[in-house]
């Protein structure tokens, strides 16, 4: 169940006043789900004292097209962290009937929901009606690291993005 306030994990301090310091201490897999994280090893120095300039924006869009097979930089957008999509993504569209495959980060339904749409949680692809407009599927899901293959969504998608969802 989800809460009104936004809680992110890691943090080790609250877990231990809640529930206790144990033997071997705590495991925190809230920044390990990615299966897949970003090598960070070989990063120059100078990545981190300078903010990113139109070159470098358009060299990371056309990287992602290539790795994500997307087709077009057009539909890569860059932000500084994954909440600030989460945040935004809602307020691109006009009130519709949301579905959230979940359980996953609560964030989705509560920013989409506080945009004015109609939210419910689904359990896949199969529970999504012909009433439901946009359906939120987190690749690797948070919390449990569940992943669809991209096609599982290319037959909800209009003709027009099944190029983007393969």
């Amino acid at each position: 169940m989800c809460s009104n306030s936004v809680v992110h994990g890691g943090d080790i301090h609250w877990a231990e006043r809640e529930f206790g310091h144990p033997p071997n201490g705590w495991l925190d897999l809230s920044t390990g789900i990615n299966p897949f994280p970003y090598p960070v090893d070989g990063v120059p120095v100078s990545a981190w004292t300078r903010l990113p300039d139109t070159g470098a924006d358009r060299a990371l869009r056309e990287a992602a097209v290539e790795y994500y097979r997307v087709g077009d930089a057009a539909l890569v957008v860059a932000a500084p962290g994954s909440q600030a999509l989460i945040q935004y993504i809602p307020r691109l569209r006009p009130p519709s009937q949301v579905a959230v495959i979940g359980p996953t980060y609560c964030e989705h339904a509560r920013t989409w929901a506080s945009a004015g749409h109609s939210v419910d949680t689904i359990a896949d692809f199969d529970h999504a009606g012909p009433e439901i407009d946009v359906i939120v599927v987190t690749n690797p899901n948070n919390p449990d690291g569940r992943a669809f293959p991209p096609h599982a969504a290319s037959w909800k998608l209009p003709i027009g993005f099944r190029g983007a969802a393969a």
